[in-house]
């Protein structure tokens, strides 16, 4: 068996190089299990698959260099985040594609099938815009937001990364989905 997340941290905190390449050898079956809960669980995203998104967080998080994670509720905490851009931004190029992207914008037949991207692209969006509103408001709920929705942790998982009780997860998801509900509401 591979040495615990926490010593490897550790160890990149201290610059060992080869230790970042075995933290993601050791995290990699979590990190696939967290991104197939994302991709799956609601069908929120149909472009990604799961070695695509844990693989282009793991080039994410090694382009910022160093990994400030103390531990490993740290780390899966931070790599929801990570996965979360990774969603947003695969989201918000395919909602440009849609528009037309730098094409020359000519008049089309109505006639042309709909549906040719994923309806819930914008979705992604307008939630991850709201979880910014909803940051200035309470933080911990913002932070429960981002890693149910955007990481597919369930309530035991959150309460364990967050030190909270399961109990206080759910009381933090009801509130955040009447101010997510209250955010979205159109005008």
């Amino acid at each position: 068996m591979g040495e615990p997340l926490t010593v490897l941290l550790s160890r990149m905190k201290d610059g060992d190089r080869a230790a970042r390449d075995a933290l993601f050898a050791a995290a990699y079956q979590d990190l696939r299990r967290l991104a197939h809960a994302r991709l799956h669980g609601g069908g929120r995203n149909t472009v990604l698959d799961t070695t695509a998104l844990v693989h282009e967080s793991y080039l994410r998080l090694v382009q910022v260099g160093e990994l400030a994670a103390e531990d490993r509720r740290a780390f899966f905490g931070y790599a929801s985040r990570v996965m979360r851009s990774v969603i947003v931004d695969s989201a918000r190029a395919r909602l440009a594609e849609r528009r037309g992207g730098h094409a020359q914008r000519i008049t089309l037949s109505t006639d042309l099938p709909q549906g040719l991207v994923a309806p819930d692209e914008e979705g992604i969006v307008q939630v991850h815009e709201a979880l910014h509103e909803l940051e200035q408001a309470d933080a911990r709920v913002a932070r429960v937001v981002e890693m149910r929705y955007f990481g597919g942790y369930d309530d035991r998982e959150i309460a364990e990364a967050l030190d909270l009780t399961e109990r206080t997860v759910q009381r933090d998801w009801n509130k955040a989905k009447l101010l997510l509900r209250a955010i979205l509401r159109p005008a």
